[in-house]
Parts: C-alpha cells; structure tokens; sequence
C-alpha cells in the first residue's frame, strides 16, 4: 500500500461512485487504491489516523500524509496529471473558501446521480480496491 495513493470515499453515495470511477479511468500511471469508508479496510485507515467516519469528505492518504475535503481532491487531479494539475491552481483559494464550497456539495452529494444498480467492476478495476 506504501506505493499508492489512497482514497477512501462514502461508498454509499453514488456520487462518489461516480468520482471515483471517473478517476479510476485517468489514473494512467496505477497512483491510486481505493476503499470505502464503511469497508474493514477503510475503518481501520480512518482509526490508524484518528479520523471518524463522518467526514463527509474524501479522504487522501499518501506517504504517512493525509488531507480531506478540497485539499484531498485538489491533490488527486494533481497527481492525475494532464490538464488535471491546472487544478493545483485553486491552491491560491483559501482552504476555507474551498471547504466551504465542498462542503456544500457534499452536503448534497446524495441528491445527484441516484442509481438503483450498483457497478459490477471488471478484473482490472477490482485489483484498485483494498
């Protein structure tokens, strides 16, 4: 796990599902592993860092470093790379003008993309999940 990027996201929400396929689909160079923040997995990373499991954000974990919220998704585009990095520009935004924009989207993130099926992953996909 040392050589990824984690990301633990709410896999209850579909909108987070959606997020995290969408980088799934970019990570070109293998970055990043993925756990839910209701899996074993992901309970025992949000314990082993002191974090609850009622963040409402995405969480972050590379090299012993762990960020939320904006910070975390401003360093997952960075680490996509591409067009993505641009993102790194939003740094200039103070973290509590970024948060309080993530936290309004979090706090209505259950409203968008609602699905009735759950997606099946492929071999290649399942091999990203811890």
């Amino acid at each position: 796990m040392d050589d990824y990027a984690v990301i633990l996201f709410d896999g209850d929400c579909n909108f987070c599902s959606f997020w995290v396929k969408y980088v799934i689909e970019r990570d070109k160079k293998d970055l990043f592993r993925f756990s839910s923040l209701q899996s074993e997995k992901g309970k025992e990373l949000l314990n082993q860092y002191n974090l609850t499991s009622d963040l409402g954000s995405v969480v972050l974990i590379k090299n012993d470093s762990v960020n939320t919220k904006s910070t975390a998704a401003l360093f997952i585009l960075k680490e996509i790379g591409g067009f993505y990095k641009m993102g790194v520009l939003f740094f200039v935004v103070p973290k509590f003008i970024r948060d309080g924009i993530y936290d309004i989207i979090a706090d209505n993130r259950k409203k968008f993309l609602k699905s009735e099926s759950c997606i099946i992953p492929s071999e290649q996909i399942k091999k990203k999940f811890i």
